[in-house]
């Protein structure tokens, strides 16, 4: 599911297929998204009542909260706004987002618009919501190009966001060639996000890019950092990676925040390579009776057929999600958010599980929390109108009133008959306005 709604599609959402009903006001911006001057000025001269000028009248007319520059997506129509008409080139629009015409360029990946625009006084220090800069939206397109610019016109290389930095954002995304110019710029390797304290390195583990793995160790990434990098290589089978991180010093007999070590996870991956190159450096492990090779992968292999074991698996569940479930009908959601991130740990694909947890957040306000569980079972169930319920409720906790309404448009389309997310969209389309 697209985060953002192109302007037509929106425009087509609000107002119907009709174009020629629209208000002049909706058809100026859509000529300006479109690349077509001739067609703004056009219908500028239909909305020059005051006789004010061509020009004037395309600065002040606006719609939902854009002008014509924040619609605007070509060189030849940013240069009339700012030259000729005289828009303020910093001035947000007022959706959730507040988002700058350069903003948009860069999300366009747009670099003859993006240079345009700062040469025209566009503030590159802008920050947004969650302190967010146009470095950090540039990194975490990949706009390589993009990011050298900016860099090179004094953006903060390690401007701190609450999800983290530029380099966490390209390293997430396993954008080499950004994150190879970020750490060029000297960006710092070492910093934590601050909502999970994970690396660059870890989030380029996350994505499995072994490239950016690389580059961070050589810029001198803590190989023993918080998040475990090693233990999160073992887990998800990565040989390369575990030699890397080994021999830049990772350390083997280090836990996981389950208490297990790397190489019972590299075990119930399922990879013995991994298994042979991290036994000689691990310490026994007392509840392996057997230690050697093939005795923790027969420990390994045991404990995962006990998750596979449907009786067990169902026993676990049941009395998981029966507490939380007890929890829940108490209104003691933090102790039902406890108990049904345990069946999960059981069981990640349990849909109805991961729903209770979501409102759970959803009750206590915990607005990230929700959005994350219900992105999940979104991704995951993709026709379940619930899903999307349920994520359009949780931007809305969070103001994201521009995605709420992405979220709640494809629930609609799943469940037309929903008078409840008929309601949501129009009131997130109202706050977003």
């Amino acid at each position: 599911m697209d985060g953002i709604m192109s302007l037509p599609d929106l425009f087509e959402k609000l107002l119907g297929d009709d174009q020629d009903s629209w208000p002049a006001e909706a058809n100026l911006l859509l000529a300006a998204h479109d690349g077509n001057l001739r067609r703004i000025k056009e219908i500028a001269a239909t909305l020059d009542d005051d006789g004010e000028g061509i020009a004037a009248t395309v600065a002040r007319t606006a719609f939902h909260g854009m002008n014509a520059l924040h619609a605007a997506r070509s060189l030849h129509v940013y240069r009339y706004l700012l030259e000729v008409a005289n828009m303020d080139v910093n001035k947000p629009d007022t959706t959730p987002g507040r988002k700058t015409p350069l903003e948009r360029a860069i999300a366009g990946g747009d670099l003859p618009s993006v240079r345009y625009l700062i040469d025209h006084g566009a503030d590159i220090h802008h920050q947004r919501e969650g302190n967010i800069t146009f470095l950090h939206s540039a990194a975490k397109k990949g706009r390589t190009e993009i990011v050298k610019l900016l860099l090179s016109r004094g953006a903060h290389v390690d401007g701190k966001s609450d999800h983290g930095t530029p380099l966490h954002f390209a390293a997430i995304k396993g954008y080499e060639s950004t994150v190879k110019i970020l750490l060029e710029h000297q960006a710092d390797p070492n910093k934590v996000m601050p909502s999970s304290q994970a690396t660059p390195l870890s989030a380029a583990l996350f994505t499995t890019s072994l490239p950016c793995v690389k580059l961070l160790i050589q810029a001198g990434a803590d190989v023993n950092a918080t998040n475990n990098p090693l233990a999160r290589a073992a887990g998800s089978g990565l040989t390369e990676a575990i030699k890397l991180l080994l021999k830049a010093g990772a350390n083997p007999n280090c836990p996981d925040t389950h208490g297990r070590m790397p190489i019972e996870l590299a075990a119930v991956y399922g990879t013995r390579e991994d298994v042979e190159i991290l036994f000689p450096l691990t310490n026994p492990i007392p509840t392996v009776a057997d230690w050697s090779v093939d005795g923790v992968i027969t420990y390994a292999n045991l404990e995962r057929k006990k998750l596979e074991d449907d009786d067990y698996v169902n026993t676990k569940m049941s009395d998981l999600k029966q507490k939380g479930n007890e929890a829940f009908d108490e209104q003691d959601y933090e102790k039902a958010s406890v108990w049904y991130t345990q069946a999960l740990e059981v069981d990640p694909c349990d849909a109805t599980t991961l729903l209770k947890r979501c409102l759970c957040w959803l009750r206590m306000g915990e607005g990230k929390k929700a959005v994350k569980d219900a992105t999940t079972r979104a991704k995951h169930h993709p026709k379940l109108s619930e899903a999307y319920h349920r994520l359009g409720e949780a931007l809305m906790l969070e103001k994201d009133y521009e995605k709420a309404c992405v979220a709640l448009t494809h629930g609609i389309e799943l469940d037309p008959e929903s008078d409840e997310m008929d309601k949501l969209f129009w009131e997130a389309m109202d706050l977003k306005n």
